[in-house]
């Protein structure tokens, strides 16, 4: 025998509503039914005249969200609509986020899903948190987010997180999120290593300091690296004492880091030897300038971060101080995100970081790892902020 069921409530429907109010109204009224419904019954609900029922009903069912049986009796059909991610981001600035945004963007129309992609200046708080909010009322599937300011990531952080949206962060590793992004120890060993190699090669094994340019606004990114770049810097050379290394605020910005460059080498004797770890290309670069003004290109080397198209066209450059940087295939990371950000939405068990791969790029390998890219003599192209000149643009925060 046939349980009874609840009778369904009347549907209120504002007065004058259009067709699209009418479809969906009848729509809901078939989904909330929960068995076969006639259109009798649904024009009793919903109030809608009964060839207007039919009508909807017609074109609901050869656009797939409801099937009709043998007795003319309605239901809904499952249809599943395409994944959606959101990424919030500082999208443009350095080539470095292009890439990343570039990347995602290829890779979700590979994938067939959808990405919302919405633009926040690096140091912008309120709209940060408003790119949260709207993916939270977006519900996208997974959220993903790089926002260079720490402390801003955690806010945005805590608004996913209230509004039930699961997210990855890009570069930054921030509580309650899947960190995507380099392994800023191990990066930093990596950085470390080329300075100490090229020291033994070339200086056999001499120097009178090392030079720390860290990043204000990447306080997680910068203890790791840091501490990174010293092991990796005494796995080479043991006897690196800390009343040799000097701390620089860079704030990983390329004006700040060439002026407080300047400062040291003013300070410093002139042919003081000097290996130097920026925290990201763009401050590397920062520094070149500096040396490049001051004339020290044979008693400095630099590593750099992320070895962004400024970075590459750099280290080709011919009597350039910048030494190498360490790359992280931005132009990459689409890919994995995507694959990552689709298993979460899956439900499928996550590892709680997933890493870039790290390469240190010189000159002996970037035109293998980057083919076709010149410079013609100039040190960048994109940053085209007259390096050696006396005019420069500050870049933002880089991603990484």
């Amino acid at each position: 025998m046939e349980k009874s069921r609840p009778p369904l409530k009347k549907t209120t429907r504002r007065a004058g509503a259009g067709t699209l109010d009418k479809g969906l109204t009848v729509l809901e009224t078939v989904e909330r039914a929960g068995h076969p419904i006639g259109i009798h019954e649904i024009a009793s609900l919903t109030g809608i005249q009964r060839l207007a029922v039919y009508r909807l009903l017609t074109t609901l069912e050869q656009r797939g969200y409801v099937s009709r049986d043998e007795s003319k009796r309605y239901r809904a059909m499952s249809r599943r609509r395409k994944l959606l991610i959101g990424y919030a981001a500082p999208l443009t600035g350095n080539t470095f986020r292009e890439d990343v945004t570039s990347s995602l963007q290829s890779a979700a129309r590979l994938a067939g899903i959808d990405i919302m992609l919405l633009h926040n200046d690096h140091d912008d708080e309120q709209q940060a948190l408003r790119n949260a909010e709207t993916l939270i009322e977006a519900r996208v599937d997974v959220a993903i987010f790089f926002q260079p300011v720490e402390s801003i990531g955690h806010m945005m952080a805590d608004h996913l997180t209230s509004g039930g949206r699961p997210f990855i962060t890009v570069e930054r590793p921030i509580p309650g999120g899947v960190y995507f992004g380099a392994n800023n120890y191990q990066a930093g060993k990596l950085a470390g290593q080329a300075l100490g190699n090229f020291a033994r090669e070339r200086w056999n094994g001499s120097f009178d300091r090392v030079v720390l340019v860290e990043g204000a606004h990447t306080s997680t990114n910068v203890q790791a690296r840091l501490a990174g770049v010293l092991v990796g810097l005494r796995d080479v050379l043991p006897r690196v004492e800390e009343s040799r290394v000097v701390h620089l605020h860079g704030n990983a910005d390329r004006q700040a880091s060439y002026l407080a460059m300047a400062g040291l080498l003013k300070e410093l004797n002139p042919g003081a030897r000097l290996l130097v770890s920026g925290f990201n290309d763009i401050s590397a670069i920062g520094v070149v300038e500096a040396v490049r003004s001051a004339r020290r290109e044979k008693t400095v080397v630099i590593v750099g971060h992320n070895a962004m198209r400024e970075g590459r066209l750099e280290i080709r450059r011919p009597g350039s101080a910048f030494l190498a940087s360490v790359a992280y295939f931005p132009e990459r990371y689409g890919e994995r995100l995507v694959k990552l950000a689709c298993a979460m939405a899956a439900g499928d068990p996550v590892a709680p970081a997933a890493y870039t791969q790290q390469t240190v790029l010189d000159r002996r390998n970037v035109d293998t790892l980057y083919p076709g890219e010149t410079n013609g003599g100039i040190a960048s192209s994109s940053s085209r902020n007259k390096l050696a000149g006396r005019t420069r643009s500050t870049i933002p925060t880089n991603a990484d």
